[in-house]
């Protein structure tokens, strides 16, 4: 029979976040290497991306929207925390969004062939692995909320195991794909993601006097675009 998780195994389950990425990833280079049997790259593009944001249930691009939303325009924090819990969905947010999938789609589009599984590993990996780091750094905003579970659970202890995991991961796989210095480029991807990481995390804490679960799933998607963009700059110099 199943049980309603406890409050501490729900927050400590953030441990977990970089294997999560780690499985999403591969139900993407299944679904890439399916779609590859009949469909053209651009069309399998576009379906991956859809792939995606089914698999995550839309999570992470509706936190990003309801974030766009509180950031736009002069508001104060309560005003901004306001329009985020709005169920209506505002220009700017829309924007955003289309610009950001629009982005993405790009760049899996300039993603060599033989780099693309590479590719789909790496973008859930580092992305969920960005939110692991976001929750134990940043002050959470509000008294309450599903981040708030996560924000009190969260040890450094965590934090450690969840980078050791994904370093592992991150290095293997660029080992894999044949990585000039794989150790190198996989410890640049880490290092880039995590400075881009850092400064939207400090500019969303400074907009909402903290951290919120919108802004996790803001800072996951922007992880995921900063991974794809430097898979294609690598591509180009240290991949053979």
């Amino acid at each position: 029979m199943l049980r309603e998780p406890r409050r501490e195994e729900v927050g400590r389950s953030l441990i977990y976040f970089p294997l999560i990425g780690l499985i999403i990833g591969l139900a993407l280079v299944g679904l890439n290497w399916l779609f590859r049997l009949f469909l053209p790259p651009m069309v399998i593009n576009a379906l991956l991306l859809v792939s995606l944001a089914v698999i995550s249930g839309a999570l992470h691009l509706d936190g990003f929207i309801d974030s766009c939303d509180g950031i736009a325009g002069h508001k104060s924090v309560e005003d901004r925390w306001r329009v985020m819990h709005d169920s209506r969905v505002g220009a700017f947010g829309i924007v955003s969004v289309v610009l950001l999938l629009l982005v993405q789609y790009a760049l899996l589009n300039s993603i060599p062939g033989n780099l693309m599984p590479f590719a789909l590993l790496m973008m859930p990996l580092l992305s969920r692995w960005a939110m692991v780091y976001a929750v134990f750094a940043y002050p959470y905003a509000r008294p309450s909320g599903l981040g708030k579970l996560f924000k009190d659970e969260v040890t450094w202890w965590g934090l450690l195991l969840a980078t050791l995991i994904t370093m592992a991961i991150v290095l293997a796989l660029s080992w894999l794909v044949g990585a000039g210095y794989f150790y190198l480029s996989g410890l640049a991807i880490i290092i880039s993601t995590w400075v881009v990481v850092t400064i939207v995390a400090a500019y969303l804490r400074r907009k909402f006097s903290g951290l919120t679960g919108d802004s996790y799933g803001t800072i996951s998607e922007i992880a995921e675009v900063t991974v794809l963009l430097l898979v294609v700059l690598l591509a180009y110099n240290l991949f053979d």
